[in-house]
């Protein structure tokens, strides 16, 4: 089976392709609410992005670092990605620029970022409640030179300061406090901006140094497969005893969630690479876990959907930074799971499911792509389910249903 491209690395090249001179093409892209916020994000403040959905790619022209709009109101729903980029992408300008999203982005962290870009110049005014959207930006260039940025709550926000830094006027020494979530993606972030010509120099795993006057290459880019989107059809194959292969997609991916087939390995799962694509096949029956998904909380979801299906109990811990994410994802999936008969303990930073049988329930998915999706994959291996809002996976996986559906198809 093949899945869309990486939401992760999507946002990133466009980024990097508007910050870069001159024209960019991404291939392989993913065509989702995100990717389509950020892109018009962008063509707000004047660059010129074209999204060609039948090749699965955008064509970016980009303006070396000079953002085209001086103004510009700039609505972010619920992305937590174009969120943090634009608001930083922004602060490298002269100008005014007004941000809002749902209901649920105004409660999504941002403040340490907001406070870094004041700390640099910028005048934030927030309309509502202080470090939250929606708020104007003042820009007023940014200086650059040494900053500390606390990533224990989100690491989009070391990423946006990582990939704005070269355009800075001098440079940036970032120094980073708290406990860095999602390291994979700082990773991703360092080792694409490499691919687009600039070093960074990591001095320690808390330090990040990028010179000044550094400059990305526009270029073709080709994106991988979305990780976190094949961690739903890898979860089914392992609990059902099944054997799912995802093209394109190996161990050496940028993205950190390819590490989920490690988790289900450890449960007993066989993981092979073979003819450039990625295989799970699960055994006759998965045995429990202990695991801190801290680094690939986006797969929290999904192993806690099959983990009553294991032996004996599974426990994730490492991610109470999921409670800020789309919904409280810990808080969700123990209330959504318990519907459906499984024996859940909600911890703060994570929770343990029992083995038992899930039974067919009506579930919510609070308008979180990865609990609708998660939960679907619970109802396929157990008695069904029904999914309110299903339409809440096109934020990053607009075919899911009918790939979930194909697959299903194929099994019998």
């Amino acid at each position: 089976m093949r899945v869309p491209g990486s939401k992760s690395i999507t946002n990133r090249a466009l980024l990097l392709a508007a910050l870069a001179d001159g024209g960019s093409l991404l291939e392989g892209a993913l065509a989702s609410d995100d990717t389509e916020i950020f892109s018009r994000g962008l063509a707000q403040l004047g660059i010129t992005v074209s999204h060609d959905a039948v090749r699965e790619s955008f064509a970016v022209t980009g303006t070396g670092g000079r953002i085209p709009a001086h103004e510009a109101e700039l609505f972010v729903g619920n992305a937590g990605t174009a969120a943090r980029f634009l608001t930083t992408y922004v602060a490298l300008a002269r100008g005014t620029y007004r941000f809002d999203g749902v209901p649920a982005m105004r409660v999504r962290p941002i403040g340490d970022l907001l406070d870094v870009l004041r700390a640099q110049g910028a005048r934030v005014d927030c309309t509502c409640e202080e470090n939250r959207f929606p708020f104007e930006l003042h820009a007023n260039g940014l200086p650059g030179g040494a900053i500390t940025i606390d990533a224990h709550a989100s690491s989009q926000q070391l990423s946006a300061l990582l990939l704005v830094a070269p355009y800075a006027r001098d440079g940036m020494t970032l120094a980073v406090t708290g406990d860095l979530v999602s390291e994979p993606y700082v990773e991703m972030t360092c080792k694409m901006m490499a691919q687009w010509g600039v070093k960074v120099d990591r001095r320690t795993s808390r330090d990040y140094v990028i010179a000044s006057g550094g400059r990305y290459a526009a270029r073709r880019y080709t994106i991988e497969p979305d990780a976190s989107s094949a961690s739903y059809f890898f979860a089914a194959a392992a609990a059902s005893g099944g054997r799912v292969s995802v093209a394109n997609l190996t161990l050496r991916s940028l993205q950190g969630d390819v590490e989920f087939v490690r988790v289900l390995e450890r449960m007993g799962a066989a993981v092979e690479e073979r003819d450039g694509a990625l295989i799970v096949t699960g055994p006759k029956q998965l045995h429990g876990i202990d695991v801190d998904m801290n680094a690939i909380s986006d797969t929290a979801p999904t192993l806690a959907a099959i983990a009553a299906f294991a032996s004996s109990p599974v426990r994730i811990r490492g991610v109470e930074h999921m409670r800020w994410k789309e919904t409280d994802r810990i808080a969700a999936m123990t209330t959504e799971l318990r519907k459906m008969g499984a024996h859940v303990e909600e911890a703060t930073d994570g929770m343990t499911i029992a083995p038992g049988p899930l039974h067919h329930a009506r579930v919510a998915t609070y308008d979180d792509h990865r609990m609708a999706m998660s939960l679907a994959i619970a109802g396929l291996l157990g008695d069904g389910v029904e999914i309110e809002n299903p339409i809440c996976t096109s934020k990053t996986f607009k075919t899911f249903w009918d790939v979930l559906a194909d697959l299903e198809r194929q099994s019998r």
